[in-house]
C-alpha cells in the first residue's frame, strides 16, 4: 500500500511541523533526517524536494520567528509613541509572540545553529532587532525619560533572556496570560529605568 497523495504545500508543511516538534523536544543536533521523514510519513526524496538540507528546515523555522518579531517591532515603532509607551508595547508584544511560538522559541533557545549561508542573514535580522530595541532605550535616556545607569545592552539582554527562557516555564492556560506576563515584565523594566 503506497503513501497517500497529498498536495505539495501540505507535504512541505507536514515536514516543517514534524521537524519543529522534534527540534523542540530533542534539539536540532539530536534529530536525524530519517526520524523526520518517518514521523512525517514521507520519503527522504520528498524532504529533499522541499528542503536542500536539515539546516534549511532550521533556517525556515528561525526565519518565521525573526520575521514575525521584526515585523511586529516595526509596526509598533511606526506608531511614533514616546519611548516609555513604545518600550512597554514592544516588551508585551515580544512576550506574547514568544508564548504563541513556544516550539520555535524552544528550538532557538536550545541553540540549533547552522553553517548554512542563510545563517548570516538570520543573524543580521537578529542584530537589527536588538539594535532597534536598544534604540528605544537610548531615545528614552536622551530625552530624560529613562535613567542612564542601565545600558541599552543590559536592558535588552534582560528582556531577551527572559523571553528566551519562557519555553522552560510558561504553560498555556496558567494563572496569567502572555499579555499579563508581558505587562509585568514591562513594568519591571520601566521601573528600573525611570528617574
Amino acid at each position: 500500500m503506497g503513501r497517500p497523495k497529498v498536495s505539495d504545500p501540505e507535504v512541505r508543511r507536514r515536514i516543517l511541523d514534524v521537524a519543529l516538534d522534534l527540534f523542540a523536544a530533542k534539539g536540532f543536533d539530536a534529530t536525524g533526517v530519517q526520524e523526520i521523514v518517518s514521523k512525517a510519513g514521507v520519503t527522504k526524496g520528498a524532504l529533499y524536494h522541499y528542503f536542500a538540507s536539515k539546516d534549511e528546515i532550521l533556517f525556515e523555522i528561525y526565519g518565521r520567528v525573526f520575521g514575525r518579531e521584526l515585523e511586529s517591532l516595526e509596526r509598533i515603532l511606526a506608531q511614533g509613541h514616546d519611548p516609555e509607551r513604545t518600550l512597554r508595547e514592544v516588551v508585551v508584544d515580544l512576550v506574547v509572540l514568544t508564548a504563541a511560538g513556544a516550539k520555535e522559541s524552544a528550538v532557538f533557545a536550545k541553540g540549533g545553529r547552522s553553517d548554512s549561508p542563510h545563517w548570516q542573514a538570520l543573524e543580521e535580522q537578529w542584530r537589527h532587532y536588538q539594535e532597534r530595541f536598544r534604540a528605544i532605550v537610548r531615545e528614552g535616556q536622551q530625552a530624560g525619560s529613562f535613567a542612564t545607569p542601565a545600558s541599552p545592552e543590559v536592558v535588552s539582554w534582560s528582556v531577551f533572556g527572559f523571553t528566551n527562557s519562557m519555553h522552560t516555564w510558561y504553560r498555556p492556560g496558567g494563572s496569567k496570560s502572555p499579555a499579563e506576563i508581558g505587562a509585568e515584565l514591562a513594568e519591571l523594566v520601566l521601573s528600573g529605568l525611570k528617574r
